[in-house]
């Protein structure tokens, strides 16, 4: 790779990680970026998976930076951060898997991890919930969240983009 590709790429993460803690903080302010039911704004910017390798360490570091005014506090920053980077992992390694030219796999990663992962966090915080149906219930919400940003957010800005061409060096 040379060095202009990496500089590129450098810069393109740190403006997905400032776009996404943004988004987040966004989110935060009409109190629906933390707890059982999450819909964050920035969720839609997992979709930048699919178009360059920077979106998983910027889409990561993004959810470091966004997690640090969560009430969860430091675990959070941990597993929020984990959950999405396995998501923007998963979603890179399926973009080539497409529905009538959607990357749909890719798209529904996010959903899968948060909804196992930040829904397992949930349910333990809100003590009375840490239970397999607590567990459950945690999961469904979280997910049907996430899901509902993926999709109302994530395909359109995959169309968005894939029309743009912006990101088609990096793919």
């Amino acid at each position: 790779m040379n060095k202009n590709k990496k500089v590129i790429l450098l810069a393109q993460g740190a403006m997905i990680a400032a776009a996404y803690a943004a988004a987040t903080w966004l989110s935060a302010v009409f109190g629906i970026a933390y707890g059982a039911v999450q819909f964050r704004f920035s969720e839609a910017l997992t979709v930048l998976s699919v178009f360059t390798p920077a979106a998983v360490p910027g889409l990561t570091v993004g959810c470091i930076l966004g997690n640090i005014s969560s009430p969860y506090g430091v675990w959070d920053i941990l597993v929020g951060s984990l959950a999405t980077l396995l998501a923007a992992i998963s979603a890179r390694a399926l973009r080539n898997v497409k529905f009538k030219g959607l990357p749909l796999i890719s798209i529904l990663m996010p959903v899968v991890f948060n909804a196992v992962i930040i829904g397992a966090e949930v349910a333990f915080f809100l003590g009375s919930q840490a239970s397999l149906t607590g567990f459950a219930v945690s999961a469904a919400q979280v997910g049907a969240g996430e899901l509902a940003v993926c999709l109302a957010g994530g395909i359109p800005l995959f169309y968005a983009i894939n029309k743009s061409g912006i990101f088609k060096k990096f793919r």
